[in-house]
């Protein structure tokens, strides 16, 4: 793959997500949700969802530390390249495992449990092709790259190459020539990236916090005869205490 694609993508890809966000929130904010299906089935929603969204922590935190944070660094604090390439193999395995596991069950859900299946959108099928193609590369990268076929440093290439995108001199020529399974991986999450703001992956920047500031919610159960009005006055409201 030439490096003119590796220069003109991430950009394609990031002006799409920074500007999609943008476009979704002004004028979608409705649907701005996981558009939940919890009410369809939950028994494996339960099992599969920890998985993936646990183990997706630990596979970004693995990029990261592998990604955004030089070689150089990691070797001034003591960390030498052959401890951080165990502890990345190790703890990437884990992570990339659970996640495939919990992905894995959320697609066998999807399937096999009609209500959910008939809720699926072409955008949600597109959204789990993608995930689950840099998933695969991604373990195949952990595993297979460092393990069953030889060790690569990707910490040499690919890390820089991604950390020149944000300055003023890129060098797409690193991504030149490396190994197919990581050219893959870039392809398949550039692509995601691009592809985010228009799926339901926007709730991974929703915060709960007006459930910190907001009213409490007052459930009463209805009595036959007329009720007081007074009685159900805005749970938030002071109380109108009696004159002395």
């Amino acid at each position: 793959m030439t490096a003119t694609l590796w220069l003109t993508l991430p950009y394609v890809a990031f002006t799409s997500f920074v500007l999609g966000h943008l476009w979704r929130y002004r004028t979608d904010q409705f649907g701005w949700t996981t558009r939940s299906s919890q009410v369809y089935e939950s028994r494996l929603l339960r099992l599969g969802s920890p998985l993936f969204h646990f183990g997706m922590l630990g596979v970004i935190g693995g990029h990261v530390l592998g990604v955004l944070i030089p070689q150089s660094w990691t070797e001034a604090v003591g960390i030498h390249e052959h401890v951080y390439h165990l502890i990345s193999v190790s703890a990437g395995s884990v992570a990339g495992l659970a996640v495939i596991l919990g992905i894995g069950i959320l697609l066998y859900r999807r399937v096999t449990v009609t209500a959910v299946r008939k809720a699926t959108t072409t955008n949600d099928t597109l959204m789990y092709v993608l995930l689950a193609g840099a998933l695969i590369t991604g373990l195949l990268n952990t595993v297979g790259s460092n393990l069953l076929w030889g060790t690569y440093n990707y910490r040499e290439t690919v890390s820089p190459w991604f950390r020149s995108l944000f300055t003023a001199h890129p060098q797409p020529e690193l991504m030149v020539g490396t190994p197919w399974t990581f050219q893959a991986h870039g392809l398949i999450v550039l692509t995601l990236i691009g592809v985010w703001p228009y799926t339901r992956l926007v709730h991974m920047f929703s915060a709960p916090i007006g459930y910190f500031v907001r009213p409490y919610v007052v459930y009463r159960s209805r009595e036959l005869d007329a009720p007081d009005k007074k009685r159900y006055a805005r749970a938030w409201d002071a109380p109108v205490l009696p004159p002395r």
